[in-house]
């Protein structure tokens, strides 16, 4: 168990909801980050806030984090899962569910995000140039908007088709990569609305973690495939 409390890092009681997990989040982001050249301004702060959110902000690893500060035998099982086991040949019509739904379901999603997350940083430089500057905003704000397009996409594809259950793993991390990318789009449009930098800056840590997430579903896959 880490030493540092994720709940106590975000000032949020463990019965808090996401929603509230997430505000905590942009609340504390806002008053820490490096980049809002605030007094309260703390990089190592902001790593730990960061490093909290990863987890409280995922429900799914939240669900573990909880088993394993409730001190119960989460741990040992999850050790003894990692412990090399005897794979059972798949079964011919498994190995076909899993090649169709690669390239129904993960290959256009995957690249779907690629056109989403992809971009992100030569649009925030063109933007910062003069973040007031009317035609770089609106370009800005295509560029979201061609985001959310591609957002919608990635989410009925990824939802046309269940999937094997030995892409789980990849499946769970590709839909929370999603979720990340939606929250990152809504950041990036309340800065478009009122020209706060914090927003910018939770906007680029959404899309962070979400790339994270598509890394980890890629890992996943080497597994499988």
């Amino acid at each position: 168990m880490r030493d540092q409390n994720y709940y106590e890092t975000l000032k949020v009681s463990q019965k808090a909801t996401q929603a509230e997990i997430k505000q905590a989040y942009r609340r504390l982001a806002k008053q820490f980050h490096p980049d809002t050249q605030k007094e309260t301004a703390d990089s190592d702060r902001i790593v730990e806030i960061n490093a909290a959110y990863e987890v409280l902000g995922d429900p799914t690893r939240r669900q573990f984090y909880d088993r394993q500060i409730s001190g119960n035998s989460a741990v040992a099982s999850a050790t003894a899962q990692k412990q090399p086991q005897k794979r059972r040949p798949a079964a011919p019509d498994i190995d076909a569910q899993i090649q169709l739904w690669l390239a129904q379901v993960y290959q256009p999603v995957n690249r779907l995000l690629s056109r989403i997350l992809n971009p992100l940083q030569s649009q925030i430089d063109e933007l910062s140039a003069d973040p007031f500057d009317d035609e770089l905003l609106e370009a800005f704000q295509d560029y979201l908007n061609n985001c959310r397009q591609f957002l919608s996409e990635a989410q009925k594809i990824f939802r046309s088709m269940p999937n094997p259950s030995p892409v789980a793993g990849a499946a769970a991390n590709l839909y929370y990569c999603l979720d990340r990318v939606g929250d990152g789009i809504d950041e990036f449009e309340f800065f478009t609305a009122n020209y706060d930098d914090s927003y910018l800056h939770a906007g680029r840590e959404m899309f962070r973690i979400a790339a994270g997430l598509r890394r980890e579903a890629q890992y996943a896959l080497r597994n499988v495939t």
